[in-house]
């Protein structure tokens, strides 16, 4: 590493939720939705692209507007690209997969899965058309939304799917007709289509087709890869609900996908691209859920949506996914996680941090932003689901250039892990908020080393103390027993 990088790893203005990381020769490269920041709705924005190469994770370049959502024929119906994938082809041109959608997800299940194409990994990718049948039809079969894929020696393998369970017992469904219409008018199709899709398998759930050379066209028609149905089977405690995603690591097919809990990337295995896969476990929670086997009630940040994947990078495995911000589900920022394989191919679940990529603890010296905390919780934080939130709690957000941890309320907890401490006997915050309380400096969470009053002040001021750390790797935590809000900007070593 050439400099120190932390959580999250692009500039703190940028919100590249939806991350798939590809390596292609010696650079790694992120193609994932582009979030507003404090947008009031999911992926306002354009595509870009970010790349480091595979020897420096410190090191990220922004590539430029890779392509533009005006280029899709639905722009104007559904104008918001979601998650896209990139793959290579057997020509050696890129190729990228998407599907657009309308405010805050109307229309987003319709489809069809749209293509791009560019010579180069960063675009500017040229839409060249929708997936089809070699008829001419447009392959909307199951609901084509989150599209994966990926070139499995040759043969173009497109994942994708959702899942919302309407037909669980399907008697019951197939005679309500207002769970009919209500997936028919959610999925873009005839109250008929869906009864035959629940007669036939169902319309929910995570599907692979096979695509000819062109990239285009279905070569072999969708089936499903996962029970849709979960119950009395691996997946049923974490069933599929959407972000699919697809690696190929030791020639074992790793299916990585977004839960329905919603805040968690969870992954199943198989010997086979297309079936009997068996679910594995979680990988990361933006939360930290079920990590140590905390509970939803104790989540360490407010969470929501997540996306990602794993990639493999110069010796070593990484877990991209996103946090949320600004109260919200539609400013969602990119994190990343060195992640273990161990002898059986199996993965655990790994912490967030705010050190993520940076190969170890950040140094105990100089200064950071405190948007770098990767635990952010006053005990009571929501789950997000499609809303901006208006009541007070500690969040990540900005005015104008400035960013900041803003609406700390009593009872925060705000969290960085971790830091390498070598001999520190200074300490500095910087505050500002119409609060009187006090403020306890932890090193790990059992461990309060100073406890300082804050008074009010409508500026940002700082607060230096003289500590005596303890040397080691150690996490900091700052703990806020006030009687108002207060906005926390950088802390200092």
């Amino acid at each position: 590493m050439k400099k120190q990088i932390f959580n999250p790893y692009l500039p703190l203005n940028e919100f590249i939720p939806d991350g798939e990381p590809h390596v292609f020769n010696d650079r790694v490269y992120v193609y994932g939705s582009h979030d507003k920041e404090g947008g009031d709705t999911f992926c306002m924005l354009d595509y870009v692209v970010y790349s480091a190469s595979i020897y420096d994770l410190s090191n990220w370049r922004y590539e430029g507007i890779s392509y533009e959502a005006k280029n899709d024929p639905n722009f104007k119906e559904r104008p918001y690209m979601y998650a896209p994938d990139c793959v290579k082809g057997n020509d050696n041109n890129y190729y990228l997969y998407y599907a657009m959608s309308g405010y805050r997800g109307v229309g987003g299940y319709f489809g069809p899965i749209s293509v791009a194409k560019s010579s180069k990994p960063t675009g500017p990718f040229k839409f060249i058309g929708f997936v089809k049948y070699k008829d001419g039809r447009l392959m909307i079969d199951y609901i084509p939304f989150d599209p994966a894929v990926m070139n499995d020696n040759g043969v173009i393998r497109l994942y994708y799917g959702t899942q919302y369970d309407y037909e669980e017992n399907l008697e019951v469904f197939l005679n309500n007709d207002e769970l009919i219409t209500l997936e028919a008018n959610m999925f873009g199709k005839t109250k008929e289509e869906i009864i035959e899709y629940a007669k036939r398998d169902s319309a929910n759930g995570a599907v692979m087709a096979i695509l000819e050379d062109d990239m285009i066209t279905v070569k072999e028609k969708p089936k499903h890869i996962i029970p849709y149905n979960t119950k009395n089977t691996s997946f049923e405690a974490h069933p599929f609900f959407e972000g699919s995603s697809i690696r190929k690591f030791n020639n074992k097919y790793y299916f990585i996908y977004s839960s329905k809990q919603n805040h968690e990337l969870c992954y199943a295995i198989s010997n086979y691209p297309d079936k009997d896969f068996k679910f594995m476990g979680t990988l990361v929670s933006n939360g930290d859920i079920g990590y140590n086997g905390r509970s939803e009630e104790n989540r360490l940040n407010m969470t929501g949506t997540t996306h990602g994947s794993i990639e493999y990078i110069n010796g070593k495995y990484y877990i991209f996914y996103h946090r949320l911000t600004h109260k919200s589900d539609y400013s969602r920022q990119g994190c990343a996680e060195e992640i273990f394989m161990n002898s059986d191919g199996t993965f655990n679940q790994v912490e967030i941090t705010s050190c993520g990529l940076n190969g170890g603890a950040l140094k105990a010296k100089g200064k950071y932003s405190s948007c770098i905390a990767c635990n952010i919780t006053n005990g009571a934080m929501p789950h997000g689901s499609n809303k901006i939130f208006t009541e007070h709690f500690p969040n990540v957000t900005n005015d104008k250039d400035l960013r900041f941890i803003g609406e700390i309320t009593d009872k925060t907890l705000i969290g960085f892990k971790y830091f390498k401490y070598d001999h520190n006997k200074k300490f500095k915050f910087t505050y500002r908020g119409l609060a009187n309380g006090f403020i306890t400096i932890l090193q790990d969470i059992d461990n309060p080393i100073k406890k300082v009053k804050i008074t009010p002040s409508s500026d940002f001021s700082t607060i230096e103390l003289d500590i005596d750390f303890i040397d080691g790797i150690k996490a900091l935590y700052l703990y806020f027993e006030i009687d108002g809000l207060v906005d926390l900007l950088d802390i200092s070593f």
